[in-house]
């Protein structure tokens, strides 16, 4: 699918979403299998002015249906595969619309009055301290913030564009950006299938015959990788690791490499996917989370918010760009 193919029928969604009534920091639920009509029925959502809300039809209909009933969405994106996981009585009185069917709509792209940067562009639902599933906020700016970070420390030192970048993490898991944002900069995205990402032969397989340049994955799925044959894999790849602590053992392994590329991130989905990066390297034979991404600040602080000594034990507080607007 070239970039002009996938430049028409999102704006030929876009243009159907406007006339349903999509304005800016309204949000649009989509449940679609990993297709690209999932990507064209988010960048639909973006260019119609509205905020996606992303629902993986792999997981379970009753936490579905808690995140289509709160997000308060009126229409929703859902191919077969969504609407049967979500059913009848979830869809009731919604505005359904299966993005591998294109309406007859202009290809041009859309011009949304008054949209600025502080509108959302998407809300994500993540467990948080209560257990049940709570939608984060999440503004373009903030966004943005992180494609240019992630530009700059990611891609930029790495061999010429343009790349080929995986979407492995589920797009109901806020890791799926790091590679989506590749589109903005003319990148080749890659689906991995949903029956490759559990089978670690397979998904080695895949990273051959795809010929991929970046790789998003866990410490988990990394680990697969490597007891599948990673070590043999020869060509140059760029690893973004994140979503759970990695390691010693893994770190070590990866860092002794040559051929990949590795970078440990972390953040919560409430400062917009990561905060801090650090580079897998053999100098550094330890975990870290590194040092904070562009226009982020972190604050190590005690119980009563006081900073605290060199070596000594806190919370981290994290600051900037890529802080969301709160809870929904």
């Amino acid at each position: 699918l070239s970039y002009a193919q996938l430049n028409a029928r999102a704006n030929r969604l876009a243009h159907q979403l406007i006339a349903l009534g999509v304005e800016p920091d309204q949000r649009v639920a989509i449940c679609v299998s990993r297709s690209p009509a999932m990507v064209v029925g988010i960048l639909a959502v973006l260019k119609a002015g509205g905020a996606y809300v992303p629902l993986d039809p792999t997981y379970p209909s009753e936490r579905l249906t808690h995140v289509l009933r709160d997000a308060a969405s009126s229409v929703i994106l859902a191919d077969e595969a969504g609407c049967v996981v979500l059913g009848e009585e979830a869809l009731g009185g919604l505005t359904v619309l299966d993005p591998n069917i294109l309406p007859d709509q202009r290809e041009t792209n859309p011009q949304i009055a008054g949209l600025t940067p502080r509108h959302l562009a998407y809300v994500i639902y993540t467990s948080g301290s209560t257990g049940m599933p709570k939608g984060v906020m999440v503004e373009h700016d903030s966004l943005l913030n992180l494609h240019g970070a992630l530009t700059a420390r990611v891609f930029a030192p790495s061999s010429s564009a343009p790349y080929r970048v995986s979407l492995n993490a589920s797009i109901a898991f806020d890791a799926a950006l790091q590679n989506l944002l590749g589109l903005l900069n003319g990148y080749t995205l890659v689906i991995v299938p949903q029956d490759v990402r559990a089978d670690s032969a397979a998904f080695l397989q895949f990273l051959v015959t795809t010929n991929l340049d970046v790789l998003d994955c866990t410490p988990m799925q990394l680990e697969m990788l490597l007891a599948a044959g990673l070590s043999e894999y020869n060509k140059a790849l760029v690893l973004l690791i994140g979503g759970e602590p990695i390691s010693i053992q893994t770190w070590q392994t990866i860092a002794g490499m040559a051929q990949l590329t590795a970078y440990n991130v972390y953040g919560p989905t409430e400062c917009t996917v990561d905060a801090t990066l650090a580079g897998i390297e053999a100098a550094h034979p330890y975990p870290t989370i590194g040092r904070p991404l562009t226009n982020t600040r972190l604050y190590l602080l005690d119980s009563e918010g006081h900073p605290v000594p060199l070596g000594a034990i806190g919370e981290l507080y994290i600051g900037g760009a890529g802080v969301t607007r709160g809870y929904l």
